[in-house]
C-alpha cells in the first residue's frame, strides 16, 4: 500500500513543486493537497496520513496550530515543516516545534526529498550516505554538476544560469551554433529584464514569467530563478506540446535547486527596496514637447478677463467682407454673381 503524503500551502505554485519532486522518487505515493489547516484536519479525520507537509503561514489556522492538533488525533503521522517567514521567533519556533524537518524557502528539494525517504524509512536513492556515492553526493552540491544531471535528464543540448548583467555563472552542454551565443543571450537578457518590470509592477515576490520559443533549430525556454539570475534552456523538441509540461516541472524542481545552491555560495537577493529603485532607474523618460504649454501658462490664460466689445465684433465682420470684396479676380475667370447676370448660372425654378 502507497505512503500516503499530505501537501498543506495556499500557494499553488508550491504545492505543484513538491508534488512533482515527491513523483520523481521510484517509490510510490499517494498525495493528497490542501489550501488550509482546516480543510488538510478533515483529509487527516478521514483517513490515516503518513506525513503532513506543512507550510507556517495558512488562512485561518496557522501550520503550527494544525500540528499540535494533528498529535493529538494521529500522533504516528510525521510532519515536515517549511515557511517563508524572515522572522527571528517564527523561525525560532518553527525549529523548536519538534517536527521531524523543517525547510526555510526556497525550498532545497534534495534535502527535502532525502527528509521524506528517511522519514518514511524507505530506500535512501536522493543522497545516499558518503560511505555508498561520496562523489555523487558532492558532485550534486556543485553548480556545474547540478546543471550537468538536469541537462541529462531534459535531454536538452545545454544549460545556462546568467546574471542580470548577461554574465555566463555556470553552463552544461553548448549549443548547436556556438558562434550566436553572445547575440542570443544578449536578446535573452532583455527579454529577462522586460520580466523583471512586470514582476516588479504587479508586485510578485518571486518572478513566475515564462518564455518558450518552439521551433527552428532549436527550441529554447528562459526561466527566472530570481530577480537577479535566469536559467536557459535549448534542445531540439524540447517544447512539444507533449514534453512541455513535464519540462516545465524539471525547470520548477531545477529552480528551486540553484536558488538554495546560490543562497549557500552567499550570493544575496536585492531587496524590495532595491528592486523598486532599479525599475525607477530604468524608467524612459517622457519626450519632451518643445512648442508645449505649462499649467502655469495655462492657468494664466484662462485667468484673463479680457472683454470683447459689440462693436468689435461688427467692425471685425465689416473688415472681413471688405476683404473679400477687394480680392481681384483673374481676367479669365467669372464670379458667380457675373455668370448669374450673364445668364450662365442654373435656373432657380427649374
Amino acid at each position: 500500500m502507497p505512503h500516503r503524503i499530505l501537501i498543506v500551502d495556499d500557494h499553488r505554485d508550491i504545492v505543484r513543486l513538491l508534488h512533482s519532486a515527491l513523483d520523481s522518487l521510484e517509490h510510490k505515493f499517494e498525495i493528497i493537497e490542501a489550501p488550509s489547516g482546516e480543510e488538510a484536519f478533515l483529509e487527516i479525520a478521514q483517513g490515516s496520513i503518513d506525513l503532513a507537509v506543512i507550510d507556517y503561514l495558512l488562512p485561518g489556522m496557522s501550520g503550527l496550530e494544525l500540528m499540535a492538533k494533528i498529535q493529538v488525533h494521529n500522533p504516528k503521522t510525521q510532519v515536515i515543516l517549511i515557511s517563508g517567514s524572515k522572522e527571528r521567533k517564527i523561525r525560532k519556533d518553527l525549529r523548536d516545534a519538534e517536527a521531524f524537518a523543517f525547510f526555510e524557502k526556497p525550498i532545497s528539494l534534495t534535502d527535502f526529498l532525502d527528509a521524506v525517504e528517511r522519514c518514511l524509512k524507505l530506500e535512501r536513492t536522493v543522497l545516499p550516505t558518503e560511505e555508498e556515492n561520496e562523489e555523487d553526493a558532492t558532485a550534486h552540491k556543485n553548480m556545474s554538476g547540478l546543471l550537468a544531471k538536469f541537462r541529462q535528464n531534459m535531454n536538452a543540448q545545454v544549460i545556462f544560469l546568467l546574471s542580470d548583467q548577461g554574465h555566463v555563472l555556470a553552463r552544461a552542454g553548448t549549443l548547436q551554433d556556438s558562434s550566436l551565443e553572445t547575440s542570443l543571450l544578449s536578446a535573452l537578457m532583455g527579454i529577462f529584464r522586460a520580466g523583471q518590470k512586470v514582476s516588479g509592477y504587479i508586485h510578485q515576490d518571486t518572478p513566475l514569467s515564462y518564455h518558450i520559443f518552439p521551433g527552428g533549430d532549436q527550441d529554447i525556454l528562459l526561466v527566472p530563478v530570481n530577480h537577479t539570475h535566469a536559467l536557459i534552456v535549448a534542445g531540439e523538441k524540447l517544447a512539444e506540446r507533449k514534453k512541455v509540461l513535464d519540462l516545465t516541472d524539471a525547470l520548477m524542481m531545477l529552480k528551486s535547486e540553484v536558488e538554495h545552491v546560490l543562497d549557500a555560495m552567499g550570493v544575496t537577493r536585492p531587496s524590495v527596496e532595491e528592486i523598486d529603485e532599479y525599475l525607477e532607474a530604468e524608467e524612459i523618460p517622457e519626450e519632451k514637447i518643445e512648442d508645449a504649454i505649462t499649467s502655469d501658462e495655462l492657468d494664466a490664460l484662462f485667468k484673463q478677463k479680457t472683454e470683447i466689445q459689440t462693436d468689435e465684433i461688427s467692425s471685425f465682420w465689416d473688415d472681413a467682407v471688405d476683404s473679400q470684396q477687394t480680392q481681384e479676380v483673374a481676367s479669365d475667370k467669372l464670379s458667380y454673381e457675373q455668370a448669374r447676370q450673364l445668364g450662365l448660372t442654373p435656373d432657380n425654378n427649374a
